[in-house]
């Protein structure tokens, strides 16, 4: 989380820092540069705080999809302010450990099941209604696909869906039960926090930037399992 929090400090203080630097620059033509764009983000996800029994495995990652409008500053074309609305998933990964997101108890059950019949590939997925806003700094703003870029940014989003995904059911050899086809999926919300409140940053050249983010508010509602955030890092694609 320090380290996490490092990055986002630093980020931000280098984009302050180029906006006073330029703050007198001549006046620049912004007429041809696009104000809206699409942006898509694909990365590594992990829950940080977590405990020894919720035994996460393989690549966690996420997919983000957004589509934004960018204003740049008129004292300082080099700077703008972007708003938008889009999409944010989240799949996590578990290994030899089963989420219980439809159980009726008052915690959310994350049970070991080595010895137990259990899937082969297991995941929860979360998906949450997005509404991200960003600084920017461009070194070249005419050109944004030939500029250095920085951005930190914040994101609000709103819970649509959260399920569990389990595939292959096998027993504690590992020999398939049903086939390697088979999939049991369970949909329920209430275990998880229905606003989700980030923090991100990025930074890049062109239409790629390396991104990172990390959720303030607890995966989980409160008292209803461990106290655990999200942490992100990826790549984002954009023309801005």
């Amino acid at each position: 989380m320090k380290k996490t929090l490092l990055l986002f400090v630093s980020i931000s203080v280098s984009v302050l820092a180029m906006s006073q630097s330029t703050t007198n620059s001549p006046k620049i033509d912004l007429s041809n540069r696009a104000s809206d764009h699409l942006v898509i983000q694909y990365g590594a996800d992990s829950w940080t705080g977590r405990p020894d029994s919720v035994r996460t495995g393989g690549f966690s990652r996420h997919f983000n999809i957004y589509l934004m409008f960018d204003k740049p500053f008129k004292t300082n074309p080099k700077m703008s302010i972007a708003y938008g609305v889009g999409i944010g998933s989240t799949n996590m990964f578990f290994k030899g450990t089963y989420v219980d997101v439809k159980s009726n108890s008052t915690k959310l059950p994350f049970t070991n099941v080595d010895s137990a019949n259990h899937f082969d590939k297991f995941k929860v997925t979360t998906i949450y209604a997005e509404i991200p806003v960003e600084l920017r700094y461009y070194s070249n703003p005419v050109d944004p696909n030939k500029s250095w870029k920085a951005a930190v940014g914040l994101k609000v989003g709103t819970l649509l869906k959260s399920y569990s995904k389990g595939k292959n059911l096998v027993n504690k050899l590992g020999t398939t039960i049903y086939g390697p086809g088979y999939i049991e999926k369970e949909s329920d919300k209430r275990f998880f926090n229905g606003t989700m409140l980030a923090a991100t940053a990025r930074i890049g050249y062109g239409w790629i930037s390396i991104d990172a983010g990390y959720q303030f508010n607890g995966v989980l509602k409160d008292a209803v399992g461990p106290s655990m955030n999200k942490f992100s890092i990826g790549l984002t694609f954009s023309g801005l």
